[in-house]
């Protein structure tokens, strides 16, 4: 088994603390380690042959020093030269595995979840493994607690199946909330966590099939008798992304192959994707609010606050269901209905060419 991780994201929606070169996944939001090193741990319990990481320039250096500690099982830093979604990334890693071990099982997995019951985890990649080895494209689907519209969801086959994993029979983007209640009714939908397992082999096929331009491209890769040498493929790689289009691996292959499998998960996952987020993965106090890097907050009459201090002095009075999260060079004030919202600020700020706050 080889786990690969997707590690380029710059996570615009936890600005001001996540920036280009050190974004969320590279940040202790919890406490303690990243959540890129989180990552990487839950999955050691799996016996990974390698690990890859799959980062952008940007974050290469800092990505590499995160995971130096790590000698077993190695893990390699693969560097994409200008971020072009998901699936040219699980195509490169895919190609660098099968060149050595083309029936190898790949668990692709985002950098930036948090989980909270890591050995169920890794209980639902095993279920998944099993069906990877007899050539299905496998994901993880999460069972829904709430008619979420800021997830994609994937529809499951559940009839004639007494036991999981089930036929997908389609993916759907996020929904209108009327549309999400439905799903929720319904106990065959699941929200789209972005974590899969096949074969390494198994996936190159499908996007010969559903993106054959991608798939020539990725062919023409040339390695030497090491292929676990990447320097000699960094000129090839950055000549492969000067030429191919950036698209996701859901719309380039999941959505239109037949051989897809969801595996359904509770263990405690949550895509951490805005501030709104932390309430549900971090402690809160008596009133539901979440103070993170505030030593010791004052809290008087303040109810489902979320606050980073950036270690100072912090104290709530008579708010309600705010945002403010601080740093050395921005603050940020918002309502916590308008989480996702934050990202139209690094939006402005790239418009008004504020690189320094990017």
């Amino acid at each position: 088994m080889y786990v690969v991780i997707l590690a380029g994201g710059s996570g615009t929606r936890f600005w001001p603390l996540s920036r280009q070169r050190s974004p969320k996944q590279l940040l202790s939001v919890f406490g303690g380690k990243s959540m890129l090193q989180r990552t990487v741990e839950r999955t050691l319990p799996l016996s990974p042959k390698r690990i890859i990481v799959v980062t952008n320039a940007l974050q290469a250096k800092e990505t590499a020093a995160q995971l130096a500690y790590l000698h077993d099982p190695p893990v390699d830093v693969v560097v994409e030269p200008v971020g072009r979604n998901t699936a040219p990334a699980i195509g490169l890693a895919a190609t660098l595995i099968a060149q050595r071990d083309p029936r190898g099982t790949m668990v692709v997995l985002p950098a930036d979840h948090y989980i909270r019951d890591e050995e169920e985890f890794c209980r639902k990649v095993w279920t998944a493994r099993e069906s990877a080895l007899n050539g299905y494209l496998v994901t993880l689907g999460i069972a829904p607690d709430r008619p979420e519209t800021g997830f994609g969801y994937i529809e499951a086959d559940r009839g004639g199946r007494g036991v999981a994993p089930y036929p997908v029979t389609r993916f759907v983007e996020k929904p209108p909330l009327e549309t999400a209640l439905e799903f929720l009714a319904a106990g065959n939908f699941y929200w789209n966590s972005g974590m899969f397992v096949w074969q390494a082999q198994v996936i190159l096929e499908k996007m010969r099939e559903h993106m054959p331009l991608l798939s020539a491209s990725l062919a023409r890769l040339h390695f030497t008798c090491e292929c676990w040498e990447l320097a000699d493929l960094r000129p090839q790689i950055e000549a492969l992304y000067g030429g191919i289009d950036s698209e996701s691996i859901d719309f380039g292959v999941m959505e239109k192959a037949d051989n897809v499998l969801v595996v359904p998960a509770s263990f405690g996952w949550s895509d951490v994707g805005s501030w709104s987020a932390l309430a549900d993965v971090c402690e809160q106090d008596e009133c539901e609010n979440v103070c993170l890097d505030a030593p010791d907050p004052v809290v008087i009459d303040a109810h489902r606050c979320t606050v980073h201090g950036a270690g100072k002095q912090v104290a709530l009075v008579g708010v309600d269901d705010l945002i403010v999260v601080e740093t050395a060079d921005a603050l940020l004030v918002c309502r916590r209905d308008r989480a996702q919202d934050v990202k139209k600020v690094v939006e402005v700020l790239n418009r008004r060419g504020r690189q320094e706050l990017l």
